[in-house]
């Protein structure tokens, strides 16, 4: 792809797509959780199964150089084990049609959805079951749309896929085991994602494929040594447990020790070396809307309420009061973040990086036809600023895509919790028409890129 900086825009399937059990589709993970009443659940999201060309229009009026998307892998092997031919259709068409509009379509082979049959079945990511399950998807994918798609992502935030329990279907009541299953699960999708990019280089050999990571940019909430200690093992178990892994095939040592320490048991085979340190990745996607702040742990500090990831016993959630907090972002918007976060990647990992999602998450409100969104607008600004500092300055940068294209359905707070650079007009218990209207920040963005081209080009 060379030194061209490229522009894009970020959805996900389970939260975009709807078109629930259509076309073949099977039961997925995202489709059974549980979910707040009066907040909407993913059966209709955004309805872009049935919108998805009115939807590429306005990609191509944006003038974005690539989509990054998700499959769904329960609408390609609706049980996880046998291929649904209309799904592949669907996609065929989604992608056919990208790239007839100029666009590089840009999908992730995992993000949060996968078949509920192989929970059912066997435990889903549980059992090493799954390893070759997700091998047998992606190979799938990869012979059925690797003629025309290059680029791909593995495996989207670890992290909150290997934690969060209605998502991956750990619903386990005793402490040790629960924590266990997580770690589990983890080293499981380790695995089946080191099996993909063995499969991926034989069957698209020129092709770039890596993981998208929930980019973790920790400060220490003081000089404290404690807090700065705390702050290097929040890096070790939020990040580096996962990059590590995927680039190198190991954890950090503070990690190996952890497991060792509360009897953690991976199932490790003494097979899975060779895999491990091999197949190494192309590329790193990065995921980024805020940093995060750590302190050392307390005796009395009340841990209950907190994702499981941030209950770990050398560190927790510390509070940093020199960013802007708002609704949605409490943890404050940091846009020197990203530039810190990408740059330490790099440094440590050596592969190029492509920002997958930042975006600002607002109540958006359509008054007189229109969306102001003009804090959206200054929030991407700055970021994508950053990215382009780093590009400018050498680090190989492939491109920047907020979070996100459309309006669609957050996982925990639906539809009252926007991202969009397009209104989709529907609230969570009202689909009223799911009409598709540019906010002001779709104009500035469709500016934006167009000013960028001009200038490269004269």
């Amino acid at each position: 792809m060379g030194r061209k900086f490229l522009f894009g825009g970020s959805t996900s399937a389970f939260q975009f797509e709807g078109g629930y059990l259509e076309g073949g589709k099977g039961l997925a993970t995202t489709d059974v959780r549980s979910v707040p009443s009066g907040i909407a659940d993913s059966k209709v999201a955004s309805d872009h199964f049935h919108r998805f060309k009115e939807d590429i229009s306005y990609m191509k009026e944006l003038g974005i150089d690539f989509y990054r998307f998700s499959f769904n892998w329960s609408r390609i092997m609706p049980d996880g084990k046998h291929i649904n031919e209309e799904g592949i259709q669907f996609y065929n068409e989604l992608i056919d049609l990208l790239l007839e509009n100029n666009i590089i379509p840009f999908p992730t082979l995992y993000h949060f959805e996968m078949p509920q049959a192989l929970v059912d079945m066997y435990g889903g990511w549980k059992s090493r079951e799954c390893i070759s399950d997700y091998k047998s998807y992606a190979e799938v994918c990869f012979k059925s749309f690797g003629d025309r798609v290059s680029m791909w992502g593995t495996i989207n935030e670890q992290l909150i896929a290997s934690a969060a329990s209605d998502l991956n279907g750990n619903h386990e009541k005793n402490v040790h085991k629960k924590e266990e299953n997580m770690y589990r699960m983890s080293y499981h999708m380790s695995l089946a994602e080191k099996e993909a990019i063995k499969s991926f280089r034989d069957l698209i050999p020129n092709g770039q494929i890596g993981p998208v990571v929930s980019m973790q940019v920790i400060y220490p909430e003081t000089p404290n040594p404690n807090d700065i200690f705390a702050a290097k093992d929040a890096e070790d178990f939020l990040q580096n447990i996962f990059l590590d892994m995927s680039v190198y095939g190991r954890y950090p040592i503070s990690v190996t020790n952890y497991l060792k320490e509360k009897n953690i048991d991976l199932g490790i085979l003494d097979s899975d070396k060779d895999l491990l340190e091999n197949n190494k990745p192309d590329m790193i996607g990065v995921n980024y809307y805020a940093s995060t702040c750590i302190r050392s742990r307390k005796k009395e500090d009340d841990v209950s309420k907190l994702p499981p990831f941030f209950r770990h016993e050398n560190f927790t959630l510390g509070r940093n009061n020199h960013l802007i907090k708002t609704k949605w972002m409490e943890f404050g918007i940091d846009p020197q973040g990203l530039y810190i976060g990408m740059r330490d990647i790099y440094e440590r990992y050596h592969l190029p990086l492509v920002v997958t999602e930042n975006g600002l998450a607002l109540s958006d409100q359509m008054v007189d036809g229109k969306i102001e969104d003009d804090a959206r607008i200054e929030y991407l600004q700055l970021h994508s600023e950053q990215c382009l500092k780093l590009y400018n300055e050498g680090y190989p940068i492939i491109g920047y895509s907020p979070w996100s294209l459309f309006d669609l359905v957050s996982s925990h707070q639906g539809f009252s919790k926007r991202y969009g650079l397009i209104y989709i007009n529907r609230t969570d218990d009202d689909l009223k028409d799911l009409n598709r209207i540019p906010k002001k920040s779709f104009t500035w963005y469709k500016n934006m890129i167009k000013e960028y081209k001009n200038e490269k080009e004269n």
